[in-house]
């Protein structure tokens, strides 16, 4: 394949991913896998490229683009060598117009970046959050430690804040390795492995993880336990929770699941009522924080949707709290950097609640924000996080 017809491949990829998030389809990583699944054609060194150019382009502009044409010209402006290969060559792009329309580079939509300043987050900041991220393991305690998985992997590997964390580049094919199928580590963001040590989970404990999705944090949660106490992993998403199973099994984490009914979580959970040692509440939010790995969900993201986030987290906040015993705690967690998804939040709940109490933040990195801690790329080479312990009194 031609330099421009990899070009060409990419505009179409943009214009299926554009497509998507108009219409709040799949995410751009999946259009981009079936996309290249459907022409399996094409080399492994082109599929490479056609994504690195797409993402570049996806990095770039802070707003949906028009078209992919567009976004890649946004691409073109900034590389001479790029505009060059728009010459209207076979299974290439057309040459460029003289008043043909480019797509805006920018951090986000104006809307969101004024909210990211509101939280403290400057667009030199905010830059960082496109960054392409590391690729971050957790060494599973209950098989091995991070010292012994260092020296048995392929490739060398970098520690990070994290007690059991190990860094290795991205688009490294782990999931081929066979010490991820012997259920030696996990890929789990540091910033998420900071998390859940925030919880500070102890052998024998009763823990919940309220809104476990797929059950990343949950088997970080498992490791912790050590095999002794009770794990219960809840989520209303049927499809996510069902891949816990199979994690689990390959971790050897006990772990038991509960599908809840959306509006009746509470009611679900009576048996753990104000019995619980620890509660993980990873909530649903923005995903603002994970915008390295995803940078198209910016051209999604809505006020509306974001003031249906904010409603969603003061509720699980609060079903959360209910199952914790007294003298018991629960640790509130949002892969978001906007305030009014974690310390406003967090302050609404404490000014409700004066039964409850803030933890002191030691988990050896982070940056103090209201009653939590955030974590960012920039000051942490994490994804970016906030999160609050919180002691029921």
């Amino acid at each position: 394949m031609t330099p421009a017809a990899r070009v060409q491949s990419a505009i179409e990829v943009l214009d299926a991913v554009i497509a998507a998030a108009r219409r709040e389809g799949a995410s751009a990583e999946r259009i981009t896998a079936d996309w290249l699944k459907a022409r399996r054609f094409i080399g492994s060194k082109d599929r490479r490229a056609i994504r690195d150019l797409a993402w570049s382009a996806i990095r770039l502009c802070g707003e949906v683009p028009e078209t992919g044409r567009a976004a890649m010209l946004a691409v073109a402006r900034c590389d001479p060598a790029l505009a060059a290969l728009f010459d209207g060559s076979k299974y290439g792009p057309a040459p460029i117009g003289e008043d043909e329309p480019v797509a805006a580079a920018g951090l986000a939509p104006a809307w969101l970046e004024e909210r990211l300043a509101a939280s403290g987050i400057s667009r030199e900041q905010g830059a960082a959050l496109l960054d392409r991220a590391p690729l971050d393991l957790r060494a599973n305690r209950l098989k091995t430690t991070r010292d012994r998985l260092a020296a048995v992997l392929p490739v060398a590997a970098q520690t990070t804040q994290a007690p059991d964390a190990l860094r290795l580049p991205a688009g490294t094919p782990v999931e081929t390795w066979p010490e991820f199928a012997e259920g030696l580590f996990e890929v789990q963001d540091t910033g998420s492995q900071l998390t859940c040590s925030a919880l500070d989970v102890r052998p024998g404990e009763a823990v919940v993880d309220l809104c476990a999705g797929a059950g990343g944090k949950t088997l970080a949660l498992a490791a912790a336990l050590q095999g002794e106490g009770h794990l219960l992993a809840c989520d209303i998403d049927r499809p996510r929770l069902s891949r816990l199973a199979p994690r689990a099994a390959r971790a050897a984490a006990r772990v038991e699941t509960r599908l809840l009914d959306p509006g009746r979580e509470a009611a679900a959970l009576t048996d753990w009522q104000g019995r619980t040692d620890a509660v993980m509440i990873d909530a649903p939010c923005s995903g603002t924080g994970t915008w390295r790995r995803g940078p198209e969900a910016r051209w999604r993201l809505t006020s509306q949707a974001l003031a249906r986030y904010t409603r969603t987290q003061a509720d699980v906040l609060r079903i959360g709290a209910g199952l914790v015993r007294p003298g018991g705690r629960l640790t509130y967690v949002v892969c978001s950097l906007l305030d009014v998804e974690g310390p406003e939040v967090v302050a609404a709940f404490l000014a409700a609640n004066p039964g409850w109490r803030v933890a002191d933040q030691q988990v050896g990195a982070g940056t103090p924000r209201g009653a939590g801690c955030r974590l960012t790329p920039w000051d942490d080479s994490t994804d970016g996080f906030f999160f609050a312990t919180l002691h029921r009194l």
